[in-house]
């Protein structure tokens, strides 16, 4: 059999996740707050999109906790939840550990100067009381472990897991108990330049998990 040709193949799928991502950072930036009902003409109207395509995005917001779709009644963004909101806090915590504890043995200077510069941004971010760059720097810290642990399946899990635990993170990352992680990431780096992959690895875990207890990350 002749392999198929691949019509339309990339670039849907390309529509599809943008679709879905569009969706999720308005919920996950407050734009679309909880309990807000989600219409399929209005999202078709502002995406500029078919149904299919939102309709595919919506099932996966579903499974990823950020929406509650009820068939044949509304389809609303879900409500803030502290137990689910937990339940991500650990799963990330467990992913983001486990990513620092196989990167380590393996980083180089250039990897520890990139978690060192994020620290910087992330630090003058909170000092201007800039959420969108605290979250970005933030990101772009915890990204390099990640990227250098070897483990494609991390970056899948905490795909899922994350966007529930971010909605958290914008409304506390205005305030000055965050500005706790900035020394928590120069103490993942210090490990890390040391080489102790336990250390740096559990350091990171505390840093995710500090969430919850009022001194943020």
């Amino acid at each position: 059999m002749p392999t198929p040709l691949p019509h339309g193949i990339h670039k849907r799928s390309l529509l599809r996740d943008d679709v879905y991502e569009s969706i999720r950072d308005a919920i996950v930036d407050g734009t679309l707050g909880p309990g807000e009902r989600l219409r399929d003409p209005e999202l078709e109207k502002w995406l500029g999109v078919s149904r299919t395509p939102i309709r595919e995005a919506l099932l996966r917001l579903e499974r990823a906790g950020l929406i509650i779709a009820k068939p044949g009644h509304a389809t609303i963004v879900a409500p803030l939840d502290p137990a689910s909101t937990v339940s991500a806090q650990q799963v990330v915590a467990a992913m983001h550990e486990l990513a620092t504890r196989l990167a380590v043995p393996s980083m180089a200077g250039d990897q520890l100067a990139a978690m060192t510069e994020a620290n910087g941004r992330f630090s003058d971010a909170l000092g201007h009381d800039d959420v969108e760059l605290a979250l970005a720097a933030d990101d772009d810290f915890h990204a390099v472990a990640v990227g250098a642990c070897g483990n494609d399946m991390i970056p899948l899990v905490l795909e899922q897991a994350l966007p529930l635990l971010r909605r958290v993170e914008r409304q506390r990352f205005g305030s000055q108990a965050a500005r706790h992680s900035v020394s928590a990431h120069a103490e993942i780096i210090r490990l890390a330049g040391m080489g102790d992959a336990e250390g740096a690895a559990l350091a990171t875990r505390e840093n995710w998990l500090s969430l919850g207890a009022g001194a943020e990350r």
